[in-house]
């Protein structure tokens, strides 16, 4: 149960009508025993057989839903606006960390029957996409493969910088008005806030748009129908190798993500397909270079067993690097599958028992894991190792305030 902290009202000069005021503290706190298992295997015969395994058991946060800790209010400004705030930061309860920053959700924002406009810091329309559309959302190790995908560099230097893929700072988003028939949306634009100089010849001057991201929604929402799709750009810079060897690149991702759910009463199914292109400026003027494709999708399912559901779903994906074949051979795409089960167990509203395994197994250098643990190993024995697959179970409580 909510608990509301103040309740004000103020007169307005002028004889204007009082205006009601709320602020709200609320909350999750998650924590969940897990075990995280990832393994690394010999590369092309080198080092035959040879394979090793780094693992982890802990007490871990978020299994079921980020914990977290904030606070929430709205002002009826009269007229059908309102005015609102909201301020969420992450939660370490496993530890009591990390110091209270208001990094997952930062926004004010004015509503009415145009819709809502927020500012400040919170979900891109990417993410809202995907934690609706996958029965596991992107908590816990059974979370997102695609998000996770999106996030971790690759060989070739892919998505690495993707920092904004799932929350963005200076943002100013636009939301549809929830009477529209069941439409729904919204559009948004990140400022990179970066220093211009003029003219461009002077020294040190900065051209470039790296932080800035540009995304937006639009969907439908019909009874136990759902479909939306979503569309994102993050300009970005990525810095590959280290000492004199380092390189930084300018480029820009853009996601385009297509997803739906249909709830039968019995069973609730889910669909999503994405596509992901990381753009990076060429080495020097003599190359040329090519885009990094990733490729991914995801079938789901809920069903509702008495107090409880069960959840499960099955996500691959695949990066392509565009290259042409070296003396005739093509080089095998890395990529990844995950299988993930869980159970979540309703002891009330509020407060719920849960149990998840899951397990991504990597091909042709893809490196993956289910979200959580140790690193994958890269050398045993002085010979190269690469991530052949992750495994995990964990098992938690979670309550909400």
């Amino acid at each position: 149960m909510k608990k509301t902290l103040v309740v004000v009202a103020a007169l307005a000069t002028g004889g204007i009508a009082s205006a009601q005021s709320s602020v709200t503290l609320f909350g999750v706190v998650d924590a969940a025993v897990r075990n995280v298992s990832n393994k690394s295997e010999s590369i092309n015969g080198f080092g035959p057989g040879l394979s090793v395994k780094a693992s982890r058991t802990e007490l871990a946060n978020s299994g079921l839903s980020s914990s977290r800790l904030g606070f929430r209010g709205v002002e009826d400004l009269g007229g059908g606006l309102a005015a609102g705030f909201w301020l969420e930061a992450p939660l370490g309860n496993d530890d009591g960390g990390p110091a209270l920053a208001f990094s997952r959700r930062s926004t004010v924002s004015l509503s009415g029957a145009f819709g809502e406009i927020r500012l400040g810091r919170d979900k891109t329309a990417t993410v809202y996409q995907e934690e609706t559309f996958d029965p596991f959302g992107d908590t816990g190790i059974g979370g997102s493969l695609i998000i996770d995908a999106n996030e971790t560099s690759t060989a070739g230097g892919g998505f690495g910088a993707n920092s904004a893929y799932k929350r963005a700072s200076n943002m100013v988003s636009y939301f549809l008005p929830r009477n529209l028939g069941g439409f729904y949306g919204n559009v948004e634009y990140a400022f990179h806030e970066r220093v211009r100089t003029s003219p461009d010849t002077f020294a040190g001057a900065d051209r470039t748009s790296t932080g800035r991201h540009v995304g937006g929604r639009l969907g439908y929402a019909n009874g136990p129908f759902d479909i939306a799709a979503s569309y994102a750009q993050n300009d970005t810079s990525l810095t590959t190798g280290t000492g004199t060897a380092a390189v930084t690149r300018l480029g820009n991702i853009k996601t385009f993500n297509l997803g739906s759910s249909y709830d039968f009463g019995v069973a609730k199914v889910f669909g999503e397909i994405s596509r992901s292109n990381d753009e990076r400026d060429p080495l020097n003027a003599f190359s040329q270079t090519q885009g990094v494709d990733l490729t991914g999708y995801l079938l789901g399912v809920t069903v509702p067993v008495g107090p409880g559901l069960i959840r499960a779903s099955y996500a691959q994906v695949k990066y392509d690097d565009n290259r042409a074949p070296a003396f005739g051979v093509s080089t095998a795409d890395p990529k990844a599958n995950k299988l993930a089960l869980g159970y979540v167990h309703n002891l009330s509203k509020r407060t719920a028992l849960y149990g998840t395994l899951a397990r991504v197994s990597n091909k042709n250098g893809a490196n993956l894991t289910v979200g959580a643990g140790p690193a994958y190993v890269t050398t045993a024995n002085a010979v190269a190792v690469r991530p052949k697959s992750s495994t995990g179970y964990e098992f938690g409580i979670r309550h909400t305030f």
